[in-house]
């Protein structure tokens, strides 16, 4: 069964910091991980995205602001978000995608929300 679980969404202060994790199980071969983000009634967007050799892409809005990091060992993704902006509040979602099958999975998703 795959599981992809999230932790650490919260509220917080513009300026403000937050990390996020999540631990996948039950994917085989896992290839690329990585957050994305969703706004009510918007299209969800990429946040940043982590290979199993260590490249790492980040949507242009981040501007220096987020890390993402992986331990492949255990099977977790974590993103560092600092300087959060209002603009940030979303639900985030990690995926992780299997190397053998090529299909992206996702998590139930973790709300953050930034405001003064």
């Amino acid at each position: 069964q795959v599981q992809l679980v999230e932790s650490g969404g919260g509220s917080v202060q513009p300026g403000g910091s937050l990390r996020l994790s999540c631990t996948v199980s039950g994917i085989y071969s896992i290839n690329v991980m990585g957050w994305e983000r969703q706004v009510p009634g918007e299209q969800r967007e990429l946040v940043a995205t982590i290979s199993r050799s260590g490249i790492i892409h980040y949507a242009e809005f981040v501007e220096g602001r987020f890390t993402i990091s992986r331990d492949v060992a255990k099977n977790t993704v974590s993103l560092e978000m600092n300087n959060l902006k209002l603009q940030d509040t979303a639900v985030y979602y990690c995926t992780s995608s299997s190397g053998s099958s090529g299909r992206t999975f996702s998590g139930q998703g973790t709300q953050v929300t930034v405001s003064s």
